[in-house]
């Protein structure tokens, strides 16, 4: 079977293949501008009108104005430690947003240009982007450009603000079509009487790649899992008597199975701070209530106990319910696992103040070292590929639940995990 990786890049091999070729004509003229003269640092600055522009400021200083600038920052052993320190690709742009100074790992990013062979080319040209040899004065200039978050960042650098911008290029290496995604961040920094953007640059292509086919894989494997659940939902209905139980026990399995790819679709987006709550009236105790009756025939609570606390309080407030309902659960099972057979897990809610507060209990206690790392991301006590329970129980009730998670565990009290909660979120 193909994997769905393969099929992706499938999808996009036709347009691969004619970018790449206009983008082979697009660099023929840039070498042939190149050829012409090859004092300008590999990029002719006159080969059209000087101040033509669709957007950025075309003019350029002069190569030898470029290299005065750079001895500014040669010399200044702060600022190349400032340039080196980082893990970062780093440039330095002057007001015309050419290239001044650079750390040496740009070279990777530039596929082998020299440090010497950069000065006083702009951003897209040292990276090769396509559209910097769509017009005669080069990167900035092109209706592309207004769109881009290298060269907006670096203007607003220029004008004194900080500013941050996502960068997409497409460029030719090697003959072969390649995509780049940029996260750049741009500074103002001044020596003596002028003004320079420093900008630092980190690839995240791949994992713009890997976001991609997450969305990808999880959006496939649910419409499959979800068709596979329609069907065993009409067996139901129609199934033979000696065959019913089998069907429920499939159906059953499956939207179990279904609700496991959404949570791990919804931590991973959390963690990008993706993930929106969905806010909705909601009854504290009806969902308690739910919440317990759903995990007392779930496998990881077998012979145990889920009971609703008799001190719960009946209350309507505004949450995510699906959210609320994920976080519980996983306390449930966390409480069940760590109880021994016959023991109880109680689950409860009560208004605070102006919170409102959900617990889940258990009699069992977590050792001082447990206890210091519970919600540390892989950290478990459950072996090999576990760990995200509590941490996801904090990362969604934070920061889409907009509420706060604590607990407490002693041998005279055994362990109690707290969700509390504002009345109303936005």
């Amino acid at each position: 079977m193909r994997t769905r990786e393969a099929e992706f890049d499938d999808r996009s091999a036709a347009f691969r293949g004619a970018y790449s070729a206009s983008l082979r004509f697009g660099m023929r003229l840039f070498l042939g501008a190149m050829a012409t003269d090859p004092s300008c640092s590999g990029f002719h600055p006159n080969c059209g009108g000087e101040d033509a522009t669709a957007f950025a400021p075309a003019r350029r200083n002069e190569l030898g104005t470029v290299r005065d600038q750079a001895a500014l920052f040669s010399g200044n052993p702060l600022a190349s430690a400032m340039l080196e320190g980082g893990i970062h690709c780093m440039v330095v742009l002057n007001q015309s947003r050419q290239i001044v100074a650079t750390s040496r790992n740009l070279s990777s990013l530039a596929r082998g240009k020299t440090i010497e062979s950069l000065l006083g080319l702009r951003f897209g040209e040292a990276l090769g982007c396509a559209h910097a040899f769509e017009c005669p004065n080069g990167c900035g200039t092109t209706e592309a450009c207004a769109e881009c978050g290298a060269i907006r960042a670096s203007l607003a650098a220029l004008r004194g603000e900080s500013a941050r911008g996502e960068c997409r290029i497409s460029r030719i290496v090697d003959g072969e079509f390649e995509a780049l995604d940029l996260d750049v961040m741009a500074t103002p920094f001044e020596i003596g009487d002028q003004r320079f953007a420093i900008v630092s640059i980190s690839d995240v292509s791949n994992e713009k790649r890997r976001r991609a086919l997450e969305r990808i894989f999880f959006h496939d494997l649910i419409n499959l899992a979800g068709g596979i659940e329609g069907l065993l939902g009409d067996l139901r209905v129609n199934a033979p008597s000696d065959l019913l139980e089998d069907v429920e026990l499939s159906y059953s399995m499956t939207h179990e199975l279904i609700e496991e790819i959404v949570s791990q679709r919804d931590l991973a987006a959390a963690e990008r701070a993706e993930l929106k709550a969905q806010p909705a009236m909601t009854n504290s105790l009806a969902l308690v209530r739910k919440i317990a009756a759903a995990y007392q025939s779930h496998p990881e609570c077998e012979q145990r106990e889920i009971v609703v606390d008799s001190r719960s309080e009946s209350l309507e407030f505004v949450t995510d319910p699906r959210l609320l309902t994920r976080v519980m659960g996983n306390l449930v099972k966390n409480a069940a696992e760590a109880s021994e057979r016959g023991q109880a897990v109680t689950l409860g809610c009560r208004l605070g103040g102006l919170k409102l507060t959900f617990w889940v209990h258990n009699p069992g206690v977590m050792t001082r070292d447990v206890q210091l790392q519970v919600f540390q991301r892989s950290f478990t006590t459950k072996g090999a590929g576990r760990g995200l329970g509590t941490y996801s129980v904090k990362l969604l009730t934070e920061r889409c639940l907009e509420g706060a998670v604590a607990f407490e565990s002693s041998e005279e009290t055994g362990t109690t995990f707290r969700v509390i909660l504002p009345l109303v979120i936005h």
